[in-house]
């Protein structure tokens, strides 16, 4: 039967136990960098962003009248849409930037899709 070892008597390891606290284990090394985010991205502006540039495609999406203005008035939404995101990005928020750059690149995801499906079930490009 193995021998078993009772617990230390106090709440701390014994002296020697761990290495010092204060001292780095190589003296003549600088301290490790420690890399964070300068600007996170935080939920409320990403958010605003997603529901902003929802919005936006919503509303460029129902100028059109049949699914080839629908696709085209949507690539002119992203479009306008990715610009403003690399503006935010560059001189901005870059939370609201990432928002705007997923809702509308859900949005032209969709437009694709509606393009896509009547290009399969007609065998015609509805884009010409």
């Amino acid at each position: 039967m193995p021998e078993q070892h009772g617990g230390w008597a106090e709440s701390s390891p014994p002296p020697g136990w761990l290495p010092p606290t204060g001292a780095p284990a190589l003296p003549s090394l600088p301290p490790r960098p420690v890399y964070r985010e300068p600007h996170p991205i935080r939920t409320a502006p990403l958010l605003t962003g997603l529901g902003a540039a929802a919005l936006w495609c919503t509303l460029f999406g129902s100028i059109g009248r049949d699914l080839l203005s629908y696709a085209w008035w949507s690539v002119a939404a992203a479009i306008s849409a990715w610009l403003v995101a690399a503006f935010l990005a560059l001189f901005g928020d870059r939370g609201t930037a990432v928002g705007v750059a997923l809702a509308s690149g859900l949005a032209l995801s969709i437009a694709a899709s509606l393009v896509g499906a009547r290009w399969i079930t007609t065998d015609d490009w509805p884009l010409w």
